[in-house]
């Protein structure tokens, strides 16, 4: 619960595997990132599965010093294969998977951006049994060929058929980054309510930044879905890293 007493992304998803799907730049690592950490400071074991095999600047293994340091396990390549594909670490990824399975874990798979990123995911056993695993597609108006609902559909449909998995849920997590307003977060609340309409999926959950959140909350209608607030920790190589944060992981 958040401290307001409304209910968060945090305890709405109830199956032990979480994957994120969607289009490119979605938001789908952050996502990951902070569901891995929020679960993490609720004394939650974490998995952190970086499937991510097509955009090499915003992974999950990019932080993997923090992750260490919250007991949230990344699998993910190390040293030498760090941007190695996925099929040297199935083993690994199944394991974590059977751990879900059983109890007492929670994993979390970041997959690549569009259906190409999805792909990956029709190797991995186990994630095609809805009792285990929710399958969610983030939407984010503000993305190349997400712009309106026949687009996101056809992005939808195209990630179900690569990765052979039936998304679950939806996420609506469209934003400007830095330059986010609650008007931008009413918008892509609007679009992500159009496509469940047309799909018959439910919203499980709207993002935003720490710092836009409470203002976006008090501005929209948020339909009474559950808010994951945000802390930026994915960040380009580029770009200094929040206040707080530690130095970015090494590549190698």
């Amino acid at each position: 619960m958040s401290e307001s007493g409304q209910k968060t992304a945090l305890d709405v998803l109830k199956a032990p595997v979480t994957v994120l799907v969607g289009h490119f730049g979605a938001g789908k690592t952050e996502l990951a990132a902070n569901l891995a950490f929020g679960w993490a400071a609720r004394g939650e074991h974490v998995s952190l599965v970086d499937a991510d095999l097509v955009k090499p600047y915003f992974r999950s293994r990019l932080i993997r010093e923090e992750l260490v340091a919250s007991g949230i396990q990344l699998v993910a390549p190390t040293g030498a294969a760090f941007y190695a594909d996925l099929p040297i670490l199935l083993p690994d990824v199944r394991g974590a998977v059977a751990q879900a399975e059983v109890g007492g874990r929670r994993v979390i798979v970041d997959a690549g951006g569009a259906d190409v990123g999805a792909r990956v995911l029709g190797a991995v056993a186990g994630l095609d049994n809805p009792a285990v695993t929710e399958v969610l597609f983030v939407v984010n108006g503000n993305r190349p060929f997400a712009e309106d609902v026949p687009a996101v559909l056809k992005m939808l449909r195209e990630v179900e058929h690569a990765s052979k998995l039936r998304v679950t849920g939806l996420v609506a997590n469209t934003h400007l980054i830095a330059e986010t307003t609650p008007a931008v977060i009413a918008a892509g609340l609007d679009l992500a309510e159009a496509v469940s309409r047309e799909t018959g999926l439910p919203v499980r959950f709207w993002a935003a930044l720490e710092n836009v959140a409470g203002a976006a909350c008090a501005a929209i209608d948020a339909r009474g879905w559950p808010l994951l607030a945000l802390t930026r920790r994915i960040t380009p190589p580029t770009e200094s890293r929040p206040t707080g944060m530690r130095r970015r992981s090494s590549v190698v």
